[in-house]
C-alpha cells in the first residue's frame, strides 16, 4: 500500500514538472542581426537550438551564446534568410525575481523646513450666494425723426441683458429687447407679450432650459420642415456615451400667430408700401414681430433701414428701400405669422437625436392643436357649434346665422324678424321706446351681387342700415346676407423618423419615414376618413 502511494505521488510530481517545464519552454522568431537579446534575465543551456524558416537546425558554429546575459551573437555571413527561430528554456520567475527586505523607492527622503508632509488647516466654507456674480448691461434710447415732408416721429429702443453663474455648473442668461426700428409707426409695447424678445435661459454642460420667446425649427426633414417663433418653454439634454451621443429635446408653447404667406405683384419703380393680408384675405392684420421671411426670385432679403426692406408690423405693410429697386419682373413672396387667432392654440415638439461614428438617427413628434372650448375672435353659441359639427371639412358649409337676440338700446341699429323662424326676414326696428318684441343684433356679410337678399340702404350714416329685397323671378336682388363665416378648430400631428448610415467612406444610405394626421374640424367627425397620411424616402449614394 505504501509502495502504491509513493508511485502515485511520483507520477503526479512528474506530470506537474512536465507541465511546468512546458510553460518555461519558449520558441520565438528574431530578425537576423549581429546581436540578439532574447530575455532580460539568464537562460538555460538545456534544449537550446536555432532553426531557420523551414525548421532546419542551424549549425552551432554559426553563432555564439551568452547564457548568463541571454544574448546571441550571429555570424550574418552564414545566414541567407532574414529571420531565425530560437528555442530555449527560461528560468522560473521565483528564481529571477528580486528579493529585498527594504524597497528604496518607498523610503521617504529626509524632511526639511521647506518640505512639509503634514499640515493642519481649517476646512474651507463652500457656501454659495444666490445671484452672486451676475452682470447686467443695457440701454434705453429715445429718438425724434423730423423732415420737411413728414410729421415728427418718436422712436424708442430698449435693450437689457443679464448674464452670470448661479453656481459652478449653472449659467444664467436673460434678455429683454423692444425696438421700434425698423418702422413701427404709432406702435409701442403695453404688455410683455408685445416685446420683440424676452427670455430667461439656464444652461449647464449637459442640459439647457429656456423660457419666454423661443424659436422651434426643423430643417433636416423632407416632409416636415418648419420654423416657429413662440412663447413657451424648451428643454434640451445631452447624454454622452462611449461610442454615441444622444440629444433629447422637448418644447411646449402658445402660438403667437397663424402662419400665412402672400405673393406680391411688383410694380415697376414702386417701392411700396405693399399690403400683407390675412389667411382669409383680411386687409388689416397684425404681423408677429420678427416672424417674416421675404424672398425675391428665390433669394432671402434682409430687414433694416440700411438693408433691403423695412416693415410696419402694426399696419401689415412692407416697404423696400431705395437701395433695392423694385421691378415688375420680380417674384416676391413673403412668409409671416399673423397675430389673429380664432382659438387658443398650443404647440408641442418632442424628439431625440442619436449619433455615432457611422450612423445617425433622429425622431420627433410635432403637434399643433386648437383648444376648441377657448375661442378668441368668435363667440360660438350652441347653434353655431351644431353648424360646425355638420359641416365636416367643407368651409363653404361653415356659415351660420349672424342674428343675436338682444334688448333695446338707443343709438344702435337693431332688427326685428318679420318672417318665420325657419326663413327669417330682418327689418330695421324704428321704435324709440322699450318694446316686448324680440330684437336682434345682426351682422351682414358681402357675398357678391345676385347672391344675397339685402342691400345697404344708406351708406352716409355712421351705422349702416341693410334693407331686404325680395327675389324677382327667382333671381336674388342683393349682395349681402345675415350670415357669418365660422372658423373651425384644427389639429395637426406629424411623426418623423429619419436616419443616415455610412458603412464606408464612399457609401451612404439616407431614409425618412413620416406619418401625419390633419383634422380640419375638431367639432365634426365627418370627413375624418382622409385625415391620416404617410410618406417615405430612401436614398443611396455611392461615390465611384
Amino acid at each position: 500500500m505504501r509502495f502504491l502511494f509513493t508511485f502515485i505521488l511520483l507520477l503526479i510530481s512528474s506530470s506537474s514538472f512536465a507541465q511546468f517545464a512546458k510553460e518555461l519552454l519558449q520558441q520565438n522568431s528574431y530578425k537576423v542581426q549581429d546581436t540578439i537579446i532574447i530575455e532580460e534575465n539568464s537562460i538555460q543551456h538545456k534544449n537550446f537550438f536555432i532553426a531557420d524558416k523551414a525548421g532546419n537546425i542551424v549549425d552551432s558554429t554559426y553563432y555564439k551564446v551568452d547564457y548568463a546575459k541571454a544574448k546571441i551573437y550571429l555570424n550574418k555571413n552564414k545566414f541567407n534568410a532574414d529571420s531565425v527561430k530560437v528555442n530555449y528554456l527560461r528560468y522560473p520567475d521565483f528564481l529571477t525575481r528580486d528579493y529585498y527586505s527594504l524597497n528604496d523607492s518607498l523610503v521617504v527622503p529626509k524632511n526639511t523646513a521647506i518640505k512639509k508632509y503634514y499640515k493642519l488647516s481649517e476646512p474651507k466654507s463652500n457656501s454659495i450666494q444666490v445671484f452672486d456674480g451676475l452682470s447686467s448691461t443695457g440701454s434705453i434710447s429715445r429718438a425724434v425723426t423730423v423732415g420737411n415732408n413728414q410729421n415728427a416721429v418718436v422712436d424708442s429702443q430698449l435693450d437689457l441683458q443679464l448674464s452670470g453663474k448661479l453656481s459652478d455648473k449653472v449659467t444664467l442668461q436673460a434678455s429683454l429687447q423692444d425696438a421700434n426700428i425698423p418702422i413701427q409707426e404709432g406702435g409701442y409695447s403695453q404688455s410683455l407679450d408685445e416685446f420683440d424678445q424676452i427670455f430667461v435661459s439656464l444652461s449647464s454642460k449637459n442640459w439647457n432650459i429656456r423660457a419666454g420667446d423661443i424659436q422651434v425649427a426643423e430643417d433636416r426633414s423632407i416632409f416636415s420642415s418648419f420654423t416657429k417663433k413662440l412663447q413657451g418653454l424648451t428643454v434640451q439634454a445631452n447624454i454622452e456615451g462611449e461610442k454615441s451621443k444622444t440629444t433629447i429635446y422637448a418644447s411646449g408653447a402658445l402660438v403667437r400667430g397663424v402662419f400665412n404667406s402672400s405673393t406680391i405683384v411688383a410694380q415697376e419703380g414702386n417701392q411700396g408700401p405693399y399690403k400683407l393680408v390675412g389667411d382669409n384675405g383680411e386687409l388689416f392684420v397684425l404681423i408677429v414681430s420678427g416672424s417674416e421671411r421675404v424672398y425675391v426670385n428665390g433669394l432671402q432679403l434682409e430687414r433694416g433701414q440700411n438693408k433691403d426692406y423695412v416693415i410696419d408690423y402694426n399696419a401689415g405693410e412692407i416697404i423696400f428701400n431705395t437701395t433695392y429697386p423694385v421691378t415688375s419682373n420680380m417674384r416676391i413672396i413673403v412668409e409671416y405669422q399673423v397675430s389673429q387667432q380664432n382659438f387658443a392654440r398650443v404647440l408641442g415638439v418632442v424628439g431625440a437625436d442619436v449619433s455615432s461614428k457611422n450612423w445617425n438617427l433622429n425622431a420627433f413628434l410635432y403637434t399643433e392643436n386648437d383648444l376648441r372650448n377657448q375661442s378668441l375672435l368668435q363667440n360660438l353659441n350652441d347653434n353655431q357649434k351644431e353648424v360646425l359639427s355638420a359641416a365636416g371639412d367643407d368651409e363653404t358649409r361653415m356659415v351660420a346665422d349672424a342674428a343675436t337676440p338682444t334688448s333695446f338700446t338707443e343709438n344702435q341699429v337693431l332688427y326685428q324678424n318679420i318672417g318665420s323662424e325657419a326663413d327669417p326676414i330682418y327689418q330695421q326696428f324704428e321704435g324709440t321706446e322699450q318694446t316686448t318684441e324680440t330684437l336682434f343684433q345682426v351682422q351682414f356679410k358681402e357675398v357678391g351681387f345676385g347672391n344675397g337678399n339685402y342691400i345697404i340702404e344708406n351708406e352716409a350714416v355712421v351705422n349702416e342700415v341693410y334693407l331686404f329685397r325680395a327675389p324677382v323671378n327667382g333671381v336674388l336682388q342683393g349682395n349681402y346676407e345675415p350670415v357669418t363665416q365660422l372658423s373651425a378648430p384644427i389639429r395637426l400631428q406629424i411623426g418623423v423618423v429619419q436616419g443616415n448610415f455610412m458603412p464606408n467612406e464612399s457609401t451612404s444610405i439616407n431614409f425618412e419615414l413620416a406619418a401625419s394626421r390633419n383634422d380640419l374640424n375638431l367639432f365634426s367627425s365627418v370627413d375624418d376618413n382622409d385625415n391620416s397620411g404617410g410618406a417615405y424616402s430612401i436614398k443611396l449614394n455611392q461615390n465611384i
